[in-house]
């Protein structure tokens, strides 16, 4: 979509422009090629980013919830053309959307893991299809090594968690092992306002 030009006035957007459509994923490593079927529309290659991308990149990643108009002020550029440069980092896939950073034991998801999963070769996609739909999965990772897939999911107790994995994904055909590790402690490691090397 167009980046909407806005003329420089006391009225702004409210919040930061919706994301676009997800992009197509990237294609699978030699371990876990992708499966047979349509391949994906190549994605143009992102435009070149600026200092000034970056510290919009900077503070979007630390309060996702920015209005234009603070985003502008802290860049030092009007607000159109703050406007104009986060629909650009969207429409590139720079942004891919905007979320909460969400503390998931006090959302009553008390147990977490990362589950590794070797699987059938050439069968990628169909896999990751199925991860996508499990409740509680929230970062899905094809790898090098001696695993294929890493995915990290939170549940509300280790029985969820146990029937998480023997039901669910011990189920898809294309797994052939899994291995889950207990996670006893995290720490987020977003971007923080005194961590001004990020993305430079």
């Amino acid at each position: 979509m167009a980046a909407e030009q806005m003329a420089d006035t006391g009225e702004e957007p409210d919040r930061t422009p919706p994301p676009a459509a997800p992009s197509p994923a990237a294609p699978a490593s030699p371990s876990a090629a992708a499966s047979a079927g349509p391949e994906p529309v190549p994605v143009p290659p992102a435009r070149p980013l600026d200092a000034i991308d970056r510290d919009i990149l900077r503070i979007l990643q630390t309060d996702g919830r920015a209005s234009i108009r603070s985003v502008a002020e802290r860049v030092h550029v009007s607000r159109a053309n703050a406007y104009a440069r986060i629909n650009r980092l969207v429409e590139d896939g720079v942004i891919r959307g905007f979320g909460a950073r969400v503390d998931h034991e006090r959302a009553g998801q008390g147990a977490s893991a990362y589950i590794t999963l070797k699987i059938v070769q050439n069968s990628w996609r169909t896999v990751r299809e199925q991860l996508q739909a499990l409740p509680g999965a929230t970062h899905i990772a094809l790898v090098s090594g001696d695993f294929d897939v890493l995915l990290l999911v939170h549940t509300p107790d280790n029985r969820a968690l146990r029937e998480l994995v023997l039901t669910r994904i011990q189920s898809i055909p294309e797994v052939l092992s899994t291995r889950t590790l207990l996670v006893f402690e995290e720490t987020d490691l977003g971007p923080r306002p005194d961590r001004p090397a990020e993305l430079a």
